[in-house]
């Protein structure tokens, strides 16, 4: 199947060209014809499965009959609302808007916290057709009155599930108040709880489902290998690892934003060019250590489970679990960074004694044992008993405790949205065979 057979218009068909991509993903092929016939879908899918394109592709489609190139801001009112969780797949998503749009005349920008509100201001004032927002920047700028949604024919939650668990479900509910309720509207998700169900029965009508996201399923083409090793060792040995295999590109995963400057630090002193990526780090420390991962000046990133979800790089060969993750599932979205695109990919998992009812909660989950092996030098030594798990503060540690409602709180009461939007980030394919994004 190519994308010619999508029903998709000439303008759409030269971006998608123009980007490298021929054939279309399984949600790709599944969900564009259902979005055109304008229906609402529910929508089971990864990050790396090409969402993204899935629901922007028929979207601008169906809103360029009347897209224009009036320069007044009335011309150009809000038609379309994609809600993410975190500021970073807010950037993406609105860079594929910019990217399969470039030949209609539709305007777009993206809202989100932690930066000056002003240009943002200034971007809606001027006119955009389709707006890329985190919640809580949203509700800031709708009580600020600097937008409107009497126009609005497109709604699109996207990944629901990690909006749930960093606990916007508040907020998104006070959104969809303010929203007209006919419209065309979308719900992606990596699972569906019974949360999931229930507010997608509160936003979808008569939807149609596409599911090539099964839930607690890893990637088929990612070997997968525990290392035994004694907690005080991993760093040595994660370091050993890097400097001894051939590792150009290496994802490490930690538990706690601490241990993840704590490893970085580390590895840098023994001569790995690396930076880690968290929620503590600012806006332009994030995009710099990301461009330096996707350029190949840095061969490690590290990042904590707020990265997980969001990070998206075709063909990325090494994912390092540092630490096992408290919560099972987020090991299926971890390892997920790599075995895209229909290349291998291979998931190493530094196990300590500490850790050994988190493994065999994966091994539960995964419905197999994971094969051990150890390294030369860095046996695990069995006299050392299992010490608990000291986990970070704020959510860091593990996954974030889950919010009765309104915006994530910290341990200090709540927060201002320039803090609460926090999360994945994305980086760019090298190369690429279909629309991937998220």
């Amino acid at each position: 199947m190519s994308f010619d057979t999508l029903g998709l218009m000439p303008e759409l068909l030269r971006a998608v060209r123009e980007q490298g991509y021929e054939i279309p993903t399984p949600v790709q092929a599944q969900a564009i014809p259902i979005i055109l016939q304008r229906r609402d879908l529910m929508a089971g899918a990864q990050t790396g499965t090409g969402k993204t394109a899935a629901f922007v592709l028929p979207m601008l489609q169906l809103m360029a009959p009347a897209a224009n190139t009036s320069a007044s801001p009335a011309r150009h009112p809000i038609r379309a609302l994609v809600l993410t969780p975190t500021r970073e797949l807010a950037m993406q998503v609105e860079e594929s808007v910019r990217t399969y749009g470039k030949h209609l005349p539709l305007r777009s920008t993206t809202i989100f916290g932690g930066v000056n509100i002003n240009p943002q201001i200034k971007a809606l004032r001027a006119g955009v057709e389709i707006l890329v927002a985190t919640p809580g920047r949203l509700l800031d700028h709708y009580q600020q009155g600097t937008l409107h949604f009497g126009s609005l024919e497109f709604l699109v939650l996207d990944e629901a599930d990690r909006m749930l668990d960093m606990g916007f479900i508040r907020d998104i509910k006070k959104i969809l108040a303010l929203l007209p309720t006919q419209r065309q509207s979308i719900l992606c998700s990596a699972t569906f709880g019974g949360e999931i169900r229930e507010l997608a029965a509160s936003l979808l009508k008569d939807p149609a489902s596409v599911d090539v996201a099964p839930r607690n399923t890893a990637a088929s083409l990612v070997r997968q290998m525990v290392l035994p090793v004694d907690r005080n060792r991993k760093k040595a040995l994660l370091s050993y690892l890097v400097r001894t295999r051939p590792m150009e590109q290496v994802l490490v995963f930690t538990r706690t934003k601490h241990g993840a400057n704590h490893l970085s630090e580390q590895l840098e002193r023994d001569g790995i060019p690396c930076s880690s990526i968290h929620g503590n780090k600012s806006q332009p420390q994030r995009i710099k250590a990301l461009e330096d991962f996707k350029a190949g000046n840095i061969q490690v990133l590290v990042a904590t489970d707020i990265a997980a979800r969001g990070l998206d790089i075709d063909q990325l060969p090494h994912v390092v679990n540092f630490e096992l993750p408290h919560v099972a599932e987020d090991y299926i979205h971890r390892i997920g960074r790599t075995g895209r695109a229909g290349s291998e990919g291979e998931a190493l998992s530094l196990v300590c004694v500490d850790e050994h009812k988190l493994l065999k909660d994966i091994e539960k989950l995964l419905k197999k044992d994971l094969p051990k092996q150890v390294i030369p030098d860095f046996e695990p030594d069995p006299s050392i008993k299992a010490e608990p798990i000291v986990t970070g503060r704020g959510g860091s540690g593990g996954r974030a405790p889950r919010q009765s409602g309104g915006r994530p709180s910290t341990s200090g009461g709540r927060i201002s949205s320039s803090r609460s939007e926090r999360g994945s980030v994305h980086a760019q394919p090298r190369t690429r065979t279909s629309p991937r994004g998220k």
